[in-house]
């Protein structure tokens, strides 16, 4: 149950500011952001091969969350993480329908696209402003969304220090006190299932950007802030 915001071309200083969570179980073996061989930036889902978030210094950014979906996830479909390695690599998605269902952000230096497969394959370009992402279909803005729409907009307006974005992805506010809301937080605290990383990812007007990613274990505490450079002059 990720979820994630962007600003895209908001603010004269910001080309994008990228944060989200990538909540997955314990488990599922990762490795931290780092620079692959083939220049994609981003972490590794070490168990099928790809990425949930990604930059590229050609110019790309994508990301991805699983769709809630009745009937799914399935075994055996083709990984949703390809995608990100994909576009990192200059090759645009194609409408395969044998991946489970999936939400997909697509940026070049020019376009943010939404895309998802679910209930057909879908794309839609999105406009200048803050966007949400989690695990709703589009036009669904989850509590948890909103939460984090909301504080992206209150660091963009205030001009405020990284950390506060690090904040807000650390929120762990429930919907209600309701048991069944317990994964409803930005960041769910959970020793099975829970929030194993934030990224941060901000493209300055000139193109140079920052990409920093804070692993946690399964009792919340940071383990590993990594941070990277890029430029997409």
């Amino acid at each position: 149950m990720c979820v994630a915001a962007i600003a895209w071309a908001a603010h004269p200083r910001w080309r994008l500011v990228a944060i989200g969570n990538r909540d997955e179980f314990r488990a599922r073996p990762t490795a931290p952001l780092a620079v692959w061989n083939n220049g994609i930036v981003a972490g590794h889902d070490l168990e099928a091969g790809g990425t949930w978030l990604g930059v590229h210094p050609d110019g790309r950014l994508a990301l991805v969350t699983n769709l809630r979906t009745p009937g799914f996830p399935q075994p055996g479909l083709a990984s949703r993480g390809a995608l990100i390695t994909d576009w990192l690599l200059g090759q645009p998605p194609e409408p395969v329908p044998a991946r489970n269902p999936f939400n997909l952000w697509l940026a070049d230096e020019h376009r943010l696209r939404f895309a998802s497969n679910h209930p057909e394959w879908t794309e839609h370009d999105l406009q200048p402003g803050i966007h949400g992402l989690s695990n709703g279909a589009r036009g669904d803005r989850w509590f948890k969304t909103a939460r984090l729409e909301d504080a992206l907009a209150e660091w963009l307006e205030r001009d405020q220090p990284v950390e506060r974005l690090f904040a807000a992805l650390r929120d762990e506010t429930p919907q209600s006190p309701d048991p069944e809301d317990a994964f409803s937080p930005v960041f769910i605290a959970n020793p099975a299932y829970g929030t194993r990383c934030s990224t941060v990812i901000l493209v300055g007007d000139d193109g140079r950007g920052r990409i920093i990613e804070r692993s946690f274990d399964a009792s919340g505490a940071t383990t590993e802030t990594v941070e990277l450079t890029f430029n997409w002059m």
